[in-house]
């Protein structure tokens, strides 16, 4: 099943839904902790990235700097669409808020401080509805 590559309908059908608890990046050189669950994991050569439920984090004692709300755009975007991550990024930078983007095969996830992230739901909610797909 591929997904949508229309820039235009990328945007009109973002979808934005915000998942409930705080989350954090920490690093480990090991394993992943008992009782951690990533819900993103990248390997680095200095170690591995984790993405997790703060929670998680500070009942294995792992250290964080960063506090972010997970936004999923809902829309299945195509691995190889152009456009969508500049998009999407720019309108949140426009008005001051971080956004780091992790792309999964069906959907986009969104990671903003979480003070940022009702305004970052209505930015994309705006983005969405300001723009039409292009064969509308």
């Amino acid at each position: 099943m591929t997904g949508e590559r229309d820039l235009g309908a990328l945007l009109h059908g973002l979808q934005p839904q915000r998942h409930p608890y705080e989350y954090v990046f920490t690093t480990v050189t090991g394993a992943v902790p008992p009782g951690v669950h990533p819900v993103v994991m990248v390997a680095e050569p200095e170690g591995t990235t984790l993405v997790v439920m703060r929670a998680e984090a500070d009942a294995a004692g792992l250290p964080y700097d960063f506090v972010a709300a997970w936004i999923t755009l809902r829309v299945h975007s195509a691995l190889d669409a152009v456009g969508l991550t500049a998009a999407v990024s720019g309108a949140l930078a426009d008005v001051g808020i971080s956004c780091n983007v992790v792309a999964g095969y069906f959907h986009d996830h969104l990671f903003v401080g979480c003070a940022d992230a009702d305004q970052a739901m209505a930015v994309l909610a705006g983005l969405s509805t300001a723009t039409r797909p292009i064969n509308a």
